[in-house]
């Protein structure tokens, strides 16, 4: 959903991800259009929705939000291409974060359409068993259109974090801007839709006529997705591999050592030597694949020795002091304490942490 940005940094330089949407629609290569979607999320401003053409229509990537002014910003970028909303046969998710299936739910109310994913796609939001999440009356039945409605369906979300700290829901503002309202999509903002056309790695899938493999890349998300078009090197990333912000790494995940399998994702990256093109979810394409992956790698190894020099200095603390070293304060919150105990996770499966419970909260000591 959000990235974390490089804290490391003494200062804090603009982003691409960061830039407003931009109205113009850009061929990338032959039938593949960029269209930037405004994102209304701490940390992005827009999610780059590819437009794969066939003789049939479109296939579209990450289709953005279902807010209405998401939703107007792909018609109007569609018209661009001489098309409409009719014209969209599939959309392909790369990963189950609302910023990137939430227009999907607008695209299916309006006519059928194929959704493609990974064969591990389900929510981020309610593992392990989002099902029962999801379909407890009492959310199905909230039409979000008053502030106590909202405020029922925040209630229903807060529940404990994985480290023993109370989980604190979006804002009811951020429920809004994110298009969690209108058209009776219900809570659809948070449910991912059903994919009726699930791939697993380097099963091969035809879009926009064009061959592709896909490719499995846990760690962002478990279930994360990319395609990569060997013929011409065309890499669509998603959120595994962005240009200027390390995608967010958390500790809610069915994965056990998420940073682990993240690290084995990137590593996989080199793999793809011939990529000529790489396809952000957020960001400006760029070129160079396995180089990017390693600055990714970097960051995190970097993370990690600041986690082992706080506990050599702290002993045994929890995961929010953790947090506060790791992180400057306008950063701290749920977000930041999950990439943490992703990081204490990881330092705990090497050996190098112990973890223990004090009144339900998880304790971390360096060994």
């Amino acid at each position: 959903m959000t990235h974390a940005h490089d804290e490391l940094q003494a200062v804090k330089p603009t982003r691409e991800e960061q830039e407003p949407a931009n109205e113009l629609v850009t061929e990338i290569c032959d039938r593949i259009y960029r269209m930037q979607l405004p994102v209304s999320m701490p940390g992005l401003g827009h999610v780059n929705c590819y437009a794969l053409e066939d003789d049939e229509g479109f296939s579209l990537v990450d289709p953005g939000l279902p807010s209405e002014e998401s939703w107007a910003a792909l018609k109007s970028r569609l018209n661009q291409l001489g098309a409409d909303i009719k014209d969209v046969h599939t959309a392909v998710v790369t990963h189950s974060h609302p910023d990137h299936y939430g227009g999907v739910h607008r695209l299916q109310a309006d006519h059928e359409l194929k959704v493609l994913t990974h064969t591990d796609f389900s929510s981020a939001y309610a593992p392990p068993d989002p099902t029962e999440y999801f379909e407890d009356p009492d959310i199905s039945a909230l039409d979000l259109a008053d502030d106590e409605d909202i405020e029922k369906f925040r209630n229903h979300m807060r529940r404990k974090n994985p480290w023993g700290t109370d989980r604190e829901p979006p804002s009811s503002e951020q429920i809004r801007a994110w298009g969690a309202t209108g058209f009776g999509i219900n809570s659809k903002i948070f449910r991912p839709p059903e994919a009726n056309w699930m791939v697993d790695d380097l099963q091969e899938v035809t879009l926009g006529k064009r061959s592709w493999l896909a490719v499995h890349t846990p760690g962002h998300t478990h279930d994360h997705l990319c395609l990569y078009d060997p013929v011409d090197g065309i890499f669509l990333s998603g959120d595994h591999v962005l240009p200027t912000i390390t995608p967010h790494i958390g500790g809610i995940t069915t994965l056990d050592d998420p940073l682990a399998t993240f690290f084995e994702s990137l590593k996989r990256m080199h793999e793809f030597s011939d990529v000529s093109q790489v396809l952000p979810a957020h960001g400006h394409p760029f070129t160079d694949l396995s180089g990017r992956a390693d600055s990714i790698i970097e960051h995190h190894i970097d993370r990690l020795d600041l986690i082992r020099e706080a506990g050599d200095e702290l002993g045994s603390a929890s995961v929010e002091i953790f947090m506060r070293r790791l992180f400057k304060e306008r950063s701290w919150g749920d977000m930041a304490a999950s990439e943490t105990y992703a990081h204490l996770l990881h330092l705990r499966f090497l050996g190098e942490f112990s973890e223990q419970e004090n009144e339900g909260i998880k304790i971390y000591t360096s060994k």
